[in-house]
């Protein structure tokens, strides 16, 4: 990954990341975290995983980002001076979900 890319995406990552607190209000109780972000390598799409606790609350974070992606964009995009601009696209992280079932596979192997 070129370095300029991982740059882009480390940006992203913390603007994302205010974006969620500043501009997406979630019900209480309810936290997402920006885990990962991939950039296409014309700039022209940026993806970026959320984590979301509790995960009961999954389909209800889903339907909020869908509806408030164009108000994190317009947020991120007023802070990035770059050419061109990222179109945003999320998708959930299940990382922690997929450990938590292994995990529980190996203590019950035990």
């Amino acid at each position: 990954m070129s370095l300029r890319i991982t740059k882009v995406n480390d940006l992203l990552r913390d603007l994302i990341s205010e974006a969620l607190v500043s501009e997406v209000s979630f019900k209480q109780g309810v936290f997402a975290t920006v885990t990962k972000i991939r950039t296409s390598k014309d700039l022209r799409q940026a993806f970026f995983s959320v984590s979301i606790f509790p995960e009961s609350e999954t389909h209800y974070v889903e339907e909020t980002l869908k509806k408030e992606l164009s108000q994190i964009e317009k947020f991120v995009h007023g802070r990035l001076y770059m050419k061109p601009l990222p179109r945003l696209k999320f998708e959930v992280d299940s990382t922690a979900l997929n450990a938590d079932a292994v995990e529980k596979i190996l203590f019950s192997l035990s």
